[in-house]
């Protein structure tokens, strides 16, 4: 273990092969050619393009991709028979540098299958790599559940394909099964007794089961394994397999106990990771490490804070490393007022700290009924908050409206009108209608209805409603605007806010030519 080049983890991505056979991730012909250019492009070192005895469309995808590719080895999987061998190498032969990957079930519910004894598995194992070897010059061997196999006949069957001619030795974790103390300790034992471990690479391929697909991989590396097999986004048969992202950024963060390097070109890790969950049909999870939605996000108002102050007090690597464009504070109910003004002023909006404490009360309002709050959304706060500071001379206190099939709306309006409060109840043809109607009772005017206009801010059930109200009042005309989860208070916020410039207005311009005194929209 002299050799400097030990110190270099090989990465062997079987998203195209393992992946896939995740119940309903089947990728079309297309679609694993594009993923297999885009392994090749970021520096997986094998890229195991497929299984070419499984039918037709795969040997055709496996043969496209050997011929196609650039840098890494291209590699088919096949069972412990002449026939999977064989169509397996004329699938990658014409690769610059091909692989065969044979395999077999070694552990006692696997042997069982075929009705195997042991010396009839170690007699098929070594034809069969032989065989393979004949035929390719890089052959990878590996015992199916080899965490359940008895360590006695492990060793055996270990040292049997390493003399049949298995340049690479893979033991796989087939269900998860073991833990990272095992793990490390399992490749190091076999290292350590086997007969001519030291000639071949041993390769770590873990399942996640248990949830310790990745944990599993590091500790064998740690324990003498220098290939890692993994998938794009950890998919896989089940819960999946270790994911290339997770084990490729652990070594790169933790390189101080961990000094192994990949070639993995990590800036291009969240578009491959993108295209993958696009073609498969399967979502990353939001909190998915490196990967995930969330995985850079911070909506925590003390973790917001320390963020804009230095990133590192909580993020430990840059998302730039992975392909993102940066951090995401986005906003919601544990959000405090740094992040809000920082997210103002990305949005082109400058704001004193008066005003800023009343969008905050309202943001707080609105984060209380809304799991995410956009951009959108704060732009509709910043004009809301504007809008109602034009005039306070109407002002709603309460609403509560009833409506449905059986009969008229029916609104219950609470204003306090220059300092008093007073109560109205009105019917209408619509929840709307009966607002607008109780807002005039209490306030008497002849304004016109000249434009209503309901503008949806987000997308979702609980976006903002934007209501914008036109009115026309012995030719004067004002505007206003306001935007609530609540439609019906959107529009009823939204008329008093057009009557208030009116009576303003009026007090300032009686009798001067009807101008439209409008807000425009911060943008």
């Amino acid at each position: 273990m002299t050799d400097t080049t030990k110190d270099r983890v090989v990465i062997f991505d079987t998203t195209l092969r393992d992946g896939e056979q995740s119940p309903g991730a089947t990728m079309t012909h297309d679609e694993k050619l594009e993923i297999a250019e885009l392994l090749d492009d970021m520096g997986v070192d094998i890229i195991e393009a497929g299984f070419p005895i499984a039918s037709e469309g795969d040997f055709r995808a496996v043969s496209e991709i050997a011929e196609r590719s650039k840098n890494s080895v291209i590699c088919g999987l096949a069972r412990a028979n002449f026939n999977d061998i064989d169509r397996c190498y004329e699938a990658v032969k014409k690769a610059a540098q091909p692989r065969i990957h044979t395999f077999i079930g070694t552990s006692p519910l696997h042997r069982a299958i075929p009705n195997l004894t042991m010396d009839e598995m170690a007699v098929k194992i070594e034809e069969t790599v032989t065989h393979a070897r004949n035929l390719c010059d890089n052959v990878q061997w590996s015992p199916m559940d080899a965490t359940r196999t008895e360590w006695d006949y492990l060793c055996r069957v270990v040292e049997i394909a390493i003399k049949a001619g298995a340049t690479t030795i893979n033991i796989p974790d087939t269900v998860g099964y073991t833990a990272p103390r095992e793990s490390a300790d399992l490749i190091k034992r076999l290292i350590e007794t086997v007969p001519g471990a030291d000639e071949v690479v041993f390769a770590t391929h873990c399942h996640n089961d248990l949830g310790m697909a990745t944990a599993n991989a590091l500790a064998a590396v740690e324990g003498g394994a220098r290939q890692i097999e993994c998938t794009i986004n950890g998919l896989g048969e089940r819960a999946g397999n270790t994911a290339l992202e997770e084990v490729v950024m652990a070594l790169k963060v933790r390189g101080d106990i961990m000094p192994f390097e990949t070639g993995i070109d990590t800036k291009k890790i969240m578009h491959i990771s993108r295209r993958v969950a696009a073609v498969s049909g399967f979502p990353v999870q939001f909190n998915k490490a490196i990967v995930g939605k969330n995985a850079f996000a911070h909506e925590s108002g003390i973790h917001q804070d320390g963020m804009l102050k230095n990133a590192e007090t909580f993020e430990i690597m840059r998302p730039e490393d992975v392909g993102l464009s940066g951090t995401s504070l986005p906003l919601g109910k544990h959000s405090g007022r740094a992040a809000l003004r920082d997210k103002l002023r990305q949005l082109g909006v400058d704001v004193g700290d008066n005003q800023l404490k009343d969008i905050f009360v309202r943001f707080k309002d609105l984060a209380d009924r809304k799991k995410e709050v956009y951009d959108e959304d704060i732009l509709a706060l910043v004009t809301a908050t504007n809008t109602d500071a034009i005039s306070d001379s109407l002002q709603i206190v309460n609403l509560k409206v009833i409506c449905g099939t059986g009969g008229p709306a029916e609104a219950t309006l609470e204003m306090e009108i220059d300092g008093t409060e007073q109560t109205a109840v009105s019917e209408g043809d619509g929840p709307v209608d009966a607002t607008f109607k109780a807002v005039r009772m209490l306030h008497p005017n002849k304004a016109r209805l000249q434009l209503y206009q309901v503008h949806a801010v987000t997308e979702g059930t609980d976006a903002q409603a934007t209501v914008t109200v036109r009115l026309e009042e012995d030719g004067m005309i004002a505007t206003g605007q306001s935007a609530d989860t609540d439609t019906v208070y959107a529009s009823a916020k939204a008329y008093v806010n057009a009557l208030n410039r009116l009576i303003m207005r009026r007090s300032k311009s009686e009798g001067s030519d009807a101008k439209e005194v409008s807000y425009k929209d911060v943008n």
